[in-house]
């Protein structure tokens, strides 16, 4: 064990940076309270100050928001005010200090205002929810616990260690994770809970992988099946694995704003017995997952704004969520469950005894193999990628240490899901109706209009107004008519006068069949079995 020689920065020190000696800017414990040359105590605001300081060290994020870290302790950033925040423990520790004398509101705001501004004084550092990325490379996840543990996984492996060497904030969102270990297959015992083929488990379990791997976008896992097929329990373990929470469930949010604070303050949401998606919540949905942020006023000023910036792990249940929006549906793992037998059904009670019976081994076997998909992932090359073109790579790299298929699962599911988002779309069916008809079509966003009839003796919703919405439609459509064998071209001019755009629709060529995930991935030389030591081969 080392002795550090300087107070880190976020796990690193900063070169170049100096911070100020706390026993220089606070009076020592045997002189608090005494009065100066001239008589006079100090002020309660500066004996505040000097408090946090002796103890703190304070800190912006790259977000704008401040924060204190413990000089001595766990690597957490703590919020300046609020319940849990540095105002109120500094309340206390001024109690303990000074003989039962209590700080005014008026003294505590003060010295907040100080402190901030201290925080401001150095350049902004990355502070991380559940997951980050470590300064000398792999992945930390925070544990949760009060003692500030973590585990780091690299290429070579995976440990607990007692002091993280990323910054980390924690939310009242969030639970305690028990300590991984390795205890048999873990895999295997988390597979005996759950209600899912082979096929299916595979692709959950590389999802699970994923989702600690922070700097890419995670597909929204979907659990699929109707009434009895044990989607939200499934999804609620899926949770709790990942990131524990009190609330490992949510309700659909009602506006953006209820979204964003809930987005803001876990690394994994779910959302339960999902019915319908509007559009606001269904571009909400695909922004959160490549990454999203949102400014708002702040509270009692005119002109200062907070800003919620967020990339989250995302799930959801339903038995029919409806017609999906063409980017969301590109953007989805939809796993589909099976009805669970009356003679097969176990209790919650049952079933919540067994999830944390195995939950330790589940964790170790999850993280050993993240260690060897980060050992392989750098030389993952892929022919084609599709949209979620990261999390492709990932499922390939699970494929090539398991010897599985979930890359190829994963891609003949998202053709499904996308084939059926576009059936569920009248405009988009009439379009593909029309392609199919005709071979290929050209013509105007109006004389589109006008070919396509509306189905029924009402116009169904979403059914475009005009020319430029159906045009944009059309645009919307594209990548989900492409998964179907339709091209769209909307780089042409009529040769007339008026210069109209045109949309070319067109039926593209049967094309070769593309090479298996397991023929297009470069392998690399043969990996240590999951749960035994790793090390990488040599760099060429």
């Amino acid at each position: 064990m080392t002795t550090r020689t300087d107070r880190p920065v976020n796990g690193h020190a900063q070169p170049g940076k100096s911070r100020p000696n706390p026993a220089a800017t606070a009076a020592p414990r045997s002189t608090r309270g005494a009065n100066d040359g001239e008589g006079k105590k100090p002020s309660a605001a500066s004996r505040l100050v000097g408090l946090a300081r002796e103890g703190y060290r304070f800190v912006m994020s790259t977000d704008g928001r401040p924060y204190a870290v413990a000089l001595d302790g766990a690597n957490l950033a703590l919020p300046m005010r609020g319940k849990a925040g540095l105002r109120q423990r500094l309340a206390r520790l001024y109690a303990d200090t000074y003989d039962g004398e209590v700080a005014s509101q008026s003294a505590l705001a003060d010295a907040m205002t100080v402190l901030e501004g201290i925080a401001d004084a150095d350049d902004p550092v990355p502070v991380s929810l559940r997951v980050g990325s470590a300064p000398a490379g792999g992945i930390v996840v925070d544990l949760g616990t009060a003692d500030g543990r973590a585990v780091t996984v690299t290429e070579t492996g995976w440990e607990v260690v007692e002091r993280s060497p990323v910054l980390f904030r924690r939310s009242g969102a969030m639970g305690p994770m028990p300590t991984p270990h390795l205890d048999g297959d873990g895999l295997a015992k988390l597979h005996a809970l759950l209600n899912m083929d082979a096929p299916t488990f595979r692709q959950l379990a590389a999802w699970l992988v994923a989702a600690w791997i922070p700097h890419i976008p995670h597909p929204v896992l979907t659990f699929k099946g109707e009434q009895g097929t044990g989607k939200s329990k499934t999804a609620e373990m899926v949770v709790n694995l990942i990131d524990p929470s009190p609330a490992s469930k949510r309700s659909q949010p009602r506006d953006i704003k209820a979204w964003a604070a809930q987005a803001f303050n876990s690394w994994a949401l779910c959302l339960d017995n999902v019915s319908t998606i509007p559009p606001w919540l269904s571009d909400t949905l695909c922004k959160a997952v490549t990454g999203d942020g949102i400014v708002d006023r702040a509270l009692y000023t005119d002109d200062d704004v907070v800003v919620l910036t967020f990339r989250r792990v995302l799930a959801m249940t339903t038995i029919d969520a409806g017609a999906l929006a063409g980017d969301l549906a590109e953007r989805l793992l939809m796993l589909d469950l099976q009805l669970i037998e009356e003679d097969r059904r176990r209790t919650e009670e049952e079933l919540n005894a067994a999830f944390e019976a195995v939950r330790p081994a589940v964790l170790g076997a999850l993280f050993d193999l993240l260690a060897c998909v980060l050992a392989v992932l750098p030389s993952i090359k892929l022919d084609t990628l599709p949209r979620m073109a990261d999390f492709a790579r990932v499922l390939a790299a699970v494929d090539q240490v398991m010897d599985w298929h979930t890359l190829d699962d994963y891609l003949a599911t998202s053709a499904n899901v996308a084939t059926d988002a576009l059936e569920g779309d009248p405009f988009g069916a009439a379009i593909a109706a029309l392609v199919d008809r005709d071979g290929e079509w050209c013509g105007t966003a109006a004389q589109l209009l006008d070919a396509l009839p509306i189905p029924g003796l009402v116009r169904p919703q979403g059914w475009p107004k005009d020319a430029t919405r159906a045009g944009g439609r059309v645009k919307r459509l594209a990548p989900l008519l492409r998964s179907i064998g339709i091209t769209v071209d909307d780089t042409q001019r009529s040769r007339d006068r008026h210069r109209h755009k045109l949309l070319i629709l067109s039926r593209a060529p049967d094309a070769q069949q593309p090479a298996s995930a397991s023929e297009q991935a470069s392998l690399w030389p043969e990996v240590a079995p999951i749960g035994q030591a790793r090390t990488p081969p040599d760099q060429p």
